[in-house]
């Protein structure tokens, strides 16, 4: 768990993953799309993926991937990162956050 929360602060958005899952891809897609570079952590291709698989599970993250963090705070999985993108919500969260100027 504290891995996870230090590696969720390093940059203003922060997506933990799994290169074989579509969901992740879109979502990675979804951050390049809006001018954000953030930090990916791939958890299939850590050595310690599979402990904060289980750390993103415990905080709420069911599936465990994609778990998105903005400005160092969990925002969700794909569904609430959609339904913010949807309702105009993420791009002020990511302004907010320093992840994007315009």
């Amino acid at each position: 768990m504290d891995r996870v929360g230090k590696l969720a602060s390093q940059k203003a958005v922060v997506i933990f993953s799994k290169s074989s899952c579509c969901m992740s891809h879109a979502i990675k897609r979804l951050f390049y799309e809006q001018g954000v570079s953030p930090a990916i952590h791939e958890l299939d291709e850590d050595s310690r993926g599979k402990e904060m698989e289980w750390a993103l599970m415990r905080l709420g993250c069911n599936p465990s991937v994609p778990a998105v963090f903005i400005g160092g705070k969990f925002v969700g999985s794909a569904n609430t990162v959609m339904t913010l993108h949807l309702n105009g919500s993420l791009k002020k969260m990511l302004k907010e956050a320093g992840a994007i100027w315009l």
